[in-house]
């Protein structure tokens, strides 16, 4: 059994794991999203014209995470060079996921301390999406959504782990895409439907189920690295 396959089961739960994570999105993201809407000038703020903008800045975002997982699960090819190599990485993807469902609980914020690690990235990056502002056609919200998809997050690096330990660039970036589909929801409603969704993501009961949820996920991956399960499998 493969529990970083292609399979059904592995995209839905990272489509599950980017719908919980939405609190984390509309914390971090949401403000972004406002800022750019009110950079758009009056005369050109049409409904349909702010869809297609936000559209925009969302594809180029998980069209970014699907980059990002097809790089790093290339680089998995050339660890996992060995079995042990290989479920060395499988733990190391399961210990991020159960990172991950810690820091949406609020049981634990040292995931926090993980974006560090993309700051330096981020800081040749940033001037880029700046140059891209304000933005009015859809190619330019692409752009800046590619460059945004960039930006410091621990549940994206969580989600990178876990696409690195496949060692496969069409599972990793499969894995990355169903992902950022799943952050989709929280990012594309506005208003009242917004506030609505965000306090349900961020009622405590919500992100109690999300993380013991993600957790158990995580366990049956490393149950499945036991010799004992192999065998019986």
């Amino acid at each position: 059994m493969d529990p970083t396959g292609l399979g059904l089961p592995p995209l839905l739960a990272a489509f599950v794991f980017g719908l919980l994570g939405g609190a984390h999105c509309i914390g971090m993201c949401g403000g972004i999203m406002s800022a750019l809407t009110f950079a758009v000038p009056p005369s050109m703020r049409s409904p349909a014209r702010l869809s297609g903008l936000l559209l925009g800045y969302n594809l180029g975002r998980i069209a970014s995470y699907t980059l990002a997982g097809a790089v790093v699960a290339s680089l998995g090819t050339v660890v996992a060079l060995s079995p042990a190599a290989r479920v060395g990485l499988q733990v190391f993807a399961a210990v991020m996921l159960i990172l991950m469902a810690l820091y949406i609980a609020s049981w634990w914020k040292g995931l926090l301390k993980v974006e560090a690690l993309g700051r330096h990235l981020w800081r040749h990056l940033e001037p880029i999406g700046k140059r891209l502002m304000p933005v009015v056609r859809i190619p330019q919200a692409i752009g800046l959504g590619a460059v945004w998809g960039w930006l410091p997050c621990g549940l994206v690096y969580s989600m990178l782990a876990w696409s690195l330990a496949t060692a496969d660039p069409w599972r990793g970036a499969a894995l990355m895409a169903a992902f950022g589909l799943g952050t989709l929801p929280a990012l594309l409603v506005t208003g009242l439907a917004a506030r609505q969704l965000g306090n349900l993501i961020r009622h405590p009961a919500t992100r109690t189920v999300a993380a013991l949820a993600i957790i158990a996920f995580a366990l049956w991956q490393l149950i499945t690295l036991l010799p004992q399960h192999q065998h019986f499998v």
